[in-house]
């Protein structure tokens, strides 16, 4: 998929379309002594948000517990021609309509009381800004532009880097 870098709303489109196809990133908080986790995403493009599953007893929702936090997520293509990190805050939320919206059988694997499972809650990140970098080519114009930079002692051009505005 092509994508200019110069076009800020052509890669808004991409990143939350990258999200929800690649569905699964790290997430963590900046200040916080913790690796980041993998978690599934559910994007909300028109709100600017993230939302993820949890229970409220895992390391990353008691962190966030007392008054959320400054975190990221890192996500990347399936292809791997897409990578980005989105900055924002992170809360707790027990949005019922949200639950009701993405719950699926994977999602109840984790929650044996189902949707009323009193561990079950949300993380919202609000996503601020997001740093992307979008490859050209795939794995063929990577080993050319290798090969090129090798022989011509040049730099690959292996693709754009693009920062984003989100949000409020």
């Amino acid at each position: 998929m092509s994508t200019d870098p110069h076009d800020k709303a052509d890669v808004e489109k991409r990143l939350w379309k990258e999200i929800e196809d690649a569905r699964f990133g790290m997430l963590g908080l900046v200040q916080s002594h913790q690796h980041y986790q993998p978690m599934t995403a559910f994007a909300e493009p028109e709100t600017g948000r993230i939302w993820f599953f949890t229970r409220d007893d895992t390391d990353l929702a008691q962190a966030v517990a007392a008054d959320g936090g400054d975190a990221m997520f890192v996500v990347q293509a399936k292809d791997g021609d897409f990578q980005a990190c989105i900055g924002g805050r992170l809360s707790r939320d027990h949005d019922t309509a949200r639950i009701q919206r993405w719950w699926s059988p994977i999602v109840a694997a984790w929650y044996p009381d189902g949707k009323d499972d009193p561990h079950l809650t949300l993380l919202r990140l609000d996503a601020r800004d997001a740093e992307l970098w979008i490859s050209k080519g795939g794995a063929v114009r990577f080993a050319w532009e290798i090969a090129k930079a090798n022989l011509t002692d040049s730099r690959p051009d292996l693709g754009d880097r693009a920062h984003l505005g989100l949000g409020g």
